[in-house]
């Protein structure tokens, strides 16, 4: 029996649609971070020229960096969001999750617009006391708004990496992933590089730009709905089939035991742990990237914000390609090990006082959008490989738990450095690149342990 994802047509499409949910997750997830000079300003502008800022403290920023992981973390949604995904399937979690983004996103727009307003009016602000600290009650609900974001991101996260899953396993598995990621950097890109140009045109409305990305969400949602149509006739198909193969849709197959088949699992803790400290030696440093392009770079804020830019679109070519390389070559363990090498060199040349040309960071951001290309296009593929399909959403939902710990984490870290060392960007890369270090030692470790355990890590993904 001919199934829908036999069709190359019919699985690349369902891949764009999908993907089309996660660029548009990732410019709601991205976009006032590149704008951090306005975000901390002065409302009222100073210097000709310049735009009204919000005020925001180095605590609320911090708060507003590490947001994204608060409910994740701390109330464990994603590891729920794991378990929903397992029991309940797909396109249930699927359209839970994105509610929730859209609700996140919502709540953010309105605060921003309502703390500029109050700062327009120069009307006394509320503030909010919290385990968080004190901040402004706009900037506290904004917070709690990307927290909400936050949940339904990450669960839709692994929700999408199930779907490529289902759809790819014993074809072009690596690759489909590559170009996902791929297109979500895309939104990562347009959220550095044009979010700044929207703030400038409209008289620093930070609020605009986040309404924007709301738009793109729910536009998001309305294509995973039309995804869920096909997915619902592949399972139709595979049940009359009988299919039982590891790429099947196998949530009827799940009990809750099986969840101690994760945690004796000893690759999985290496590749969440690899997991947690890659991207913290990343994604945090691009929400502090724009600063540090214009304190130590000099550059404007405008210009600022396309450096981080250039990593993102690095990736929408080089992700697939080394997803090709491992579908068809293997060396899934050296791709890890590259790309955390390349990780921990740039930020050290990031560190280092004699690099303060523009054409040095420009040089730097490219490097490192080589290994932030290089070490996902395989690690995500890898725990698809060491895991049953039955368990992938809950090993998805694990995996990306550790890694929020860092999200959360990592941001305030890295304001205490600022604040200890007068703004020092030197320290805050030499943090950066520590883990990088411990990334690339964990790398090797997966390395060995896939030569004892025979995960496949280094073969390809295609079969013959």
């Amino acid at each position: 029996m001919t199934l829908l994802r036999d069709s190359k047509k019919t699985r690349w499409a369902m891949l764009l649609a999908v993907s089309f949910l996660m660029f548009a997750t990732y410019i709601c997830s991205d976009n006032i971070f590149s704008v951090e000079k306005t975000l901390t300003g002065p409302a009222q502008a100073l210097e000709p020229g310049a735009l009204p800022g919000y005020e925001v403290t180095p605590v609320e920023y911090g708060n507003l960096a590490g947001a994204y992981s608060i409910f994740n973390v701390y109330l464990l949604m994603l590891i729920f969001g794991g378990l929903i995904l397992d029991k309940m399937g797909i396109r249930f979690t699927g359209v839970m999750s994105s509610l929730l983004m859209v609700v996140g996103i919502a709540m953010t727009c309105i605060a921003f617009y309502q703390l500029r307003s109050q700062l327009d009016g120069g009307a006394a602000i509320p503030v909010i006391s919290s385990f968080l600290g004190e901040m402004r009650a706009p900037v506290f609900w904004s917070v709690m708004g990307i927290g909400v974001f936050g949940v339904g991101a990450e669960i839709a996260g692994i929700t999408v990496t199930k779907v490529i899953a289902k759809w790819f396993l014993g074809y072009e598995l690596a690759l489909a992933m590559g170009l996902q990621l791929a297109l979500a950097r895309l939104g990562t890109g347009l959220a550095y590089g044009l979010t700044p140009l929207v703030v400038t045109h409209t008289g620093g409305n930070v609020g605009l730009a986040i309404l924007i990305g709301l738009v793109m969400l729910v536009l998001g949602f309305a294509v995973f709905v039309i995804y869920t149509v096909f997915d619902k006739k592949l399972d139709q198909q595979l049940k009359e089939a009988g299919a039982q193969e590891q790429n099947a849709s196998s949530e009827d197959e799940f009990h809750f035991k099986d969840i101690l088949e994760v945690f004796k699992n000893p690759a999985f803790w290496m590749i969440a742990v690899l997991c947690l400290l890659f991207y913290a030696a990343v994604n945090p440093f691009l929400k502090y990237s724009t600063g540090m392009m214009v304190d130590k770079f000099r550059m404007s804020q405008q210009l600022a914000g396309l450096f981080p830019m250039i990593l993102p679109m690095g990736c929408i070519v080089l992700t697939p390609l080394f997803g090709g390389i491992y579908d068809k070559k293997g060396h899934g363990a050296d791709l890890m090990i590259a790309g955390a090498i390349i990780i921990t060199g740039v930020h050290l040349l990031f560190a280092a006082p004699f690099v303060n040309q523009a054409w040095m960071a420009i040089i730097l951001m490219v490097m490192l959008g080589v290994g932030f290309a290089m070490l996902p296009s395989a690690m995500w593929p890898s725990i698809a490989k060491i895991m049953p399909a039955k368990l992938l959403g809950t090993t998805m939902a694990l995996t990306f738990y550790i890694q929020n710990i860092g999200f959360l984490f990592v941001p305030k870290i890295i304001s205490s450095i600022k604040e200890s060392s007068g703004n020092n960007y030197t320290s805050v890369m030499l943090f950066f690149a520590g883990l990088g270090v411990v990334a690339l030692l964990i790398a090797l470790g997966v390395k060995v342990l896939d030569k004892k355990k025979h995960y496949g890590l280094q073969v390809p993904n295609i079969k013959k």
